[in-house]
């Protein structure tokens, strides 16, 4: 009979190298922001189910719409940051100046974007969302940088 001892096999002897700061803070960041955007999302769901009139009347069509995409994009963006996090670890980039730079666009994006989103359906005005949604653009803005500088700095 064949020796099965899992001590034998090549991952028992595989040296884990230790996370860097920017692969931890990220994994924190984008594992707590998936269960706040989650939970966000269950909110919603029961609003829906329990078919609350400010949420659910079409005057309010417009609330639904920024609040599913806060959410939408909130989840997105959590998964965006344990990517990033693995990105890095798996690369072995240092920490540099412009992973700093990916590092803060990044979470700049991931406030910026759903909450602008979360906050512009707070108060409605003529059917239109509120003042929140000008952080929207600016949250796209800090996202795209970060995804250009972590492609063009760190995965050569």
């Amino acid at each position: 009979m064949a020796d099965t001892d899992s001590k034998n096999t090549p991952e028992r002897h595989r040296q884990t190298r230790p996370l860097n700061s920017t692969c931890r803070k990220h994994l924190r960041f984008g594992w707590w922001s998936l269960f706040c955007f989650v939970t966000i999302g269950l909110l919603l769901e029961a609003l829906h189910g329990f078919k609350v009139p400010w949420y659910l009347d079409p005057a309010f069509k417009t609330r639904r719409l920024v609040w599913t995409l806060g959410h939408a994009h909130g989840t997105l963006l959590a998964l965006v940051h344990i990517a990033f996090a693995l990105s890095v670890h798996i690369t072995e980039v240092s920490e540099t100046r412009s992973l700093r730079l990916a590092s803060v666009c990044l979470i700049a994006a991931s406030i910026f974007l759903p909450g602008g989103f979360l906050l512009g359906g707070i108060f409605l005005y003529s059917g239109d969302p509120g003042l929140g949604i000008a952080l929207v653009p600016l949250g796209a803005i800090c996202l795209m940088a970060g995804c250009l500088v972590t492609s063009l700095r760190h995965l050569k």
